[in-house]
């Protein structure tokens, strides 16, 4: 199932490497790997609104505002300046349909 992109993507800080998300279906598989005794009731929340996202019942980019704060809560929305210049670029020719 292909979801809808965000605006913007969202980057997550891993530990060697930033990871790009741009819809809900990334957030889907990040959180589905998010750690089992790191999930409290903000992870619960946040599955919660991605699968009334996914049957339309919440926009997309609802779903982006949310994540974006459930990533700094935990310490992972990794600083835009810090992305790597390629990632960004990549985006920019995507978004161009190059």
């Amino acid at each position: 199932m292909a979801f809808e992109t965000f605006n913007q993507p969202i980057y997550v800080q891993q530990k060697h490497f930033s990871q790009e998300i741009t819809g809900l279906d990334d957030v889907f598989d990040f959180l589905d790997e998010w750690q089992e005794d790191r999930r409290d009731l903000v992870y619960e929340v946040m599955v919660d609104a991605c699968r009334k996202a996914a049957t339309g019942h919440l926009p997309p980019q609802a779903i982006a505002d949310n994540f974006r704060r459930f990533l700094k809560r935990h310490g992972k929305l990794a600083d835009v300046k810090d992305v790597p210049v390629h990632l960004g670029q990549a985006n920019e020719q995507n978004a161009l349909g190059m």
